[in-house]
């Protein structure tokens, strides 16, 4: 079981295509966010998530004073997404997040990181969604505003259709 580390927008992503619940039926992953970040941004409307399997997962003082080293570097990402990044290299697995000051912070701290495209596709390849879902999804999630790289989507959609045939 790998465990990863979600920052928020991931989760709000989700909700909007409707594969929120999904995520916690991957097999292979295990999900999880700091107690800072979850309390904050996750609590009132997405309560339910810990009784699905989200861990929320405390932060130490040594966490705190990296993350305070990691605002002095990264201004453009948020404290709570600092959090993020913290828990997922103290834990040495990868982050999840499609904010970009965070990946970019992610990245230069040797972070491995991923986003909403590679969650679809550990859904899509485990066979918890069919590609009509895929793609209801992503019609649902550009509807809302979700911010992805909608080229890359429209690729990866390609591909899985080329390889169905």
């Amino acid at each position: 079981m790998q465990l990863v580390v979600t920052d928020a927008n991931i989760i709000i992503d989700l909700d909007a295509g409707g594969l929120l619940g999904e995520i916690f039926r991957v097999p292979e992953l295990e999900f999880c966010v700091p107690d800072v970040l979850y309390e904050e941004e996750l609590a009132h409307k997405y309560g339910a998530l810990p009784g699905l399997g989200l861990k929320v997962l405390s932060q130490t003082g040594d966490a705190v004073a990296y993350v305070a080293d990691l605002k002095a570097r990264y201004r453009r990402a948020s404290i709570n997404d600092l959090f993020a990044l913290a828990l997922a290299r103290r834990q040495g697995c990868p982050l999840l997040s499609g904010d970009g000051a965070l990946r970019a912070a992610a990245q230069a701290e040797e972070v491995e990181v991923h986003g909403t495209l590679w969650l679809v596709e550990a859904l899509y390849v485990s066979g918890l969604v069919t590609m009509e879902r895929v793609e209801e999804a992503y019609g649902r999630m550009r509807r809302d505003g979700s911010r992805l790289p909608w080229m890359e989507i429209d690729a990866q959609i390609g591909r899985w259709r080329a390889a169905a045939r």
